[in-house]
């Protein structure tokens, strides 16, 4: 039997992961005093909830070795082997973690770094769990996610300047400049670090610049999974971005999947961002 876990950082909360018979590994929250783990006694709503009312930003922390080792010994104890799948290794020591626990169960736990987080490193899982239905090997399971895993493209058009402010990644006096212009930036993950690809005023010129942006990776493989997501206690900029980007859908799919993005990347692009991962052609 082949068992995967996933971390937090992919979005996935409990309720989600018991239904698609995968195991959650949580990243760990602190508000102050107050630890939550990530998906599990913290829901995405939750997050947003306590992030809008905090004056200072959360704290969050990788899944350590020790918690990657005790996971590893329950899912094995049956024989089965394990694929874990973790956040790029560029932004968080989760991945380095994992494979110092895995070298401790003699080759039956595989760890596959996303080089993703949020919805790109779910739509890795997701082509994982369809491998697994197609009764692939363990090993042939990671070798294709380790070569498909380039191709995928994740893209976001953040609604505030505000967290990346308070996280320090951007000056105060740009921060402050782009909200009075009305500046949204849109970022990738490149090569497993976040950049900055482009910024647009107002949210219909930045839509129509992360439409340009997929068409310019080549365009969505419908054959493969993709997803959207948002960020925030509302749907609203989503909605609007679909209308905004019907050319991109219409005639390809019925079925546009989307999530609300949770606290490992929540915490520093704040509510009101909307994201899009899919596969390049």
């Amino acid at each position: 039997m082949i068992k995967i876990i996933v971390d937090s950082a992919s979005d996935v909360e409990k309720d989600e992961a018991e239904q698609l018979g995968i195991y959650l590994i949580p990243m760990k929250v602190r508000f102050g005093d107050e630890e939550f783990s990530d998906g599990i006694d913290l829901t995405h709503k939750e997050f947003f909830d306590k992030l809008i009312e905090s004056a200072e930003l959360p704290q969050t922390s990788q899944v350590n070795e020790y918690a990657w080792e005790e996971s590893f010994g329950e899912l094995t104890a049956d024989g089965s082997e394990v694929i874990a799948i973790t956040i790029s290794s560029k932004l968080s020591g989760t991945y380095s973690s994992a494979v110092k626990a895995a070298k401790k169960f003699g080759g039956k736990v595989h760890v596959v770094d996303s080089i993703e987080a949020c919805i790109g490193e779910r739509i890795l899982l997701q082509y994982a769990l369809r491998l697994i239905g197609e009764g692939k090997t363990a090993a042939e399971i990671v070798k294709e996610l380790n070569d498909k895993k380039n191709k995928i493209q994740l893209l976001a058009v953040l609604g505030t300047l505000k967290y990346l402010r308070k996280g320090g990644r951007i000056s105060s006096v740009a921060a402050i400049a782009g909200e009075l212009l009305s500046i949204k930036p849109v970022i990738s993950i490149v090569k497993g670090e976040i950049k900055l690809v482009g910024k647009a005023m107002g949210s219909k010129k930045s839509n129509n610049l992360l439409n340009q942006l997929v068409e310019k990776c080549g365009g969505i493989d419908f054959d493969m999974p993709y997803a959207l997501a948002y960020s925030g206690l509302s749907g609203d900029y989503l909605q609007k971005y679909l209308q905004d980007s019907e050319q991109l859908w219409k005639g390809k799919t019925e079925n546009i999947p989307s999530y609300m993005i949770g606290s490992t990347i929540g915490t520093h692009i704040g509510p009101n961002a909307i994201a899009v991962a899919f596969f390049a052609k």
